[in-house]
């Protein structure tokens, strides 16, 4: 009689074939969070809010990615990736779906709502899948490619949506619709690839994701997520302001330009998280939390003297220092987290690391209709940076008796 667990492993797409699908599905769901980015000056010219409203629509992506961590926490491990992908990518279908026939703030807060479930169901899932599939020996080469997709798919939503609008006639529709045909390619990839995990036997038990932190790991924990909320921030602020900064400061209203500008920090995220990869991951935290500092306060320095090289020069050494001490913090902690809460140790550094998305750029939607934009986002950037030395002088102090 044949193994049911050989049976369930027998079927389907397997090993590299496997993981160029899973990480195929992930690349295009991260596409989605990122695709209105360039196009909410449309979205406030036609429906009439100001920049904390955009703020606040941003927002509740963070709450939907927070919600589904701690509800789902590792539901994968029981049901199976497969199980949790499919929903993953059609929320992620049916947000697109929402955005292209908004036609009021409130369908603009439900399509964010559901492009974080999505999200949140997808990218712990999908990184999880990708080591299944993974030979031991090219374990941490499989983990880097799950990064890597992960923000240059972040970083091409906005490249995408703002081409679309600045060259043809269909900016509120066409991005949506061709996410949603890859959503659809995806979908058949997926459902064509073997399970993953094998055989999954375990009886179901759902439960909420604790969230705690073990006394070992607290101080390196502390300082990691101080660097990282500092570096999220900063994606935060792009991900939601900068078309306002870019139209109101500096005088840019191209939607091509305002995905490119978000694209470079993502890109280089990628770029300092895979060139980092060969460093000691003490190292690297330091070096990363110092360029995120320098990078950070030469975005400041672009707001205050409208200055898009400055700018960009700032997103781009912010956005390599943000990957670099990313990847070495959740490698820090997962060295020295117990086996059997390394879960609930990377799910609590999530969820703040989500949180700083959002509510730091919330305060500048409310300090701008009070001081002015400029004065908000210098300011904004004025604080993190300071947030980002700290991260870096603690590091520092630590790093010759251990992080």
């Amino acid at each position: 009689m044949t193994d049911p667990a050989i049976h369930e492993r027998s079927r389907g797409l397997r090993g590299r074939k496997a993981a160029v699908v899973i990480a195929g599905a992930f690349f295009i769901t991260m596409i989605g969070p990122t695709l209105p980015t360039p196009l909410y000056p449309i979205y406030q010219a036609a429906m009439g809010f100001d920049g904390l409203m955009v703020t606040l629509i941003f927002a509740t992506y963070a709450a939907g990615i927070g919600g589904a961590l701690i509800v789902l926490g590792n539901l994968s491990d029981q049901v199976g990736r497969r199980r949790l992908l499919i929903p993953g990518l059609l929320f992620a279908f049916a947000s697109s779906a929402v955005f292209m026939v908004s036609g009021s703030v409130t369908d603009l807060f439900l399509g964010r709502i559901l492009s974080g479930l999505s999200v949140g169901m997808t990218t712990g899932t999908a990184t999880a899948a990708l080591l299944d599939l993974a030979p031991r020996e090219h374990r941490r080469r499989y983990s880097l490619v799950a990064a890597l997709v992960n923000m240059l798919g972040l970083g091409l939503g906005p490249v995408l949506a703002g081409t679309i609008a600045e060259f043809t006639s269909a900016p509120l529709t066409l991005p949506y619709l061709i996410h949603m045909a890859l959503i659809v390619v995806a979908l058949a990839g997926v459902l064509m690839v073997s399970e993953p995990m094998g055989h999954c036997d375990k009886s179901f038990r759902w439960e909420i994701q604790k969230l705690r932190l073990p006394p070992g790991v607290r101080g390196t924990f502390f300082r990691a997520v101080t660097a990282g909320f500092a570096g999220f921030s900063t994606l935060g602020l792009f991900a939601s302001v900068a078309p306002a900064l870019l139209l109101h400061v500096l005088g840019i209203e191209s939607h091509l330009v305002c995905g490119l500008v978000v694209f470079v920090q993502l890109a280089l995220s990628a770029i300092g998280q895979v060139g980092s990869a060969g460093m000691r991951d003490r190292q690297a935290m330091l070096f990363g939390t110092a360029m995120l500092t320098l990078g950070i306060l030469l975005i400041g320095a672009g707001i205050v003297l409208a200055s898009l090289p400055l700018l960009l020069l700032g997103a781009a050494i912010a956005g390599a220092g943000q990957g670099m001490s990313f990847r070495a913090s959740l490698s820090v902690l997962a060295d020295q987290a117990p086996a059997n809460q390394r879960g609930e140790v990377a799910s609590t550094f999530f969820l703040v690391l989500y949180l700083a998305q959002a509510i730091p750029v919330m305060g500048v939607g409310a300090a701008a209709g009070v001081f002015g934009l400029a004065t908000a986002g210098a300011g904004f950037a004025l604080f993190i940076a300071i947030t980002a030395g700290l991260a870096f002088v603690s590091l520092l102090i630590h790093s010759q008796t251990g992080l």
